[in-house]
């Protein structure tokens, strides 16, 4: 998720959960916590991917490998 498409969904959130209590945080803060936690999501897919590699066969392994290039991938888009 880009940064726009964060904020989109964090207003989608906020209008249809109006009776949580209400924090003071800022934008970017909060942008910051939605890219930490995709990034260790997005991590932890790819050690999956780790353990498959491992674990398999050659033409298996080749696959997993380049699923996990992908995820890794997406952080450095």
């Amino acid at each position: 998720m880009k940064q726009d498409e964060i904020l989109q969904t964090l207003r989608k959130v906020i209008k249809e959960s109006e009776y949580y209590t209400t924090w003071t945080v800022s934008t970017p803060h909060l942008v910051e916590l939605v890219e930490r936690a995709v990034e260790a999501e997005r991590e932890a897919c790819a050690k999956v991917c780790d353990w498959y590699v491992d674990s398999s066969s050659d033409h298996e392994a080749g696959t997993a490998m380049n699923i996990q290039d992908a995820i890794r991938a997406r952080g450095q888009a």
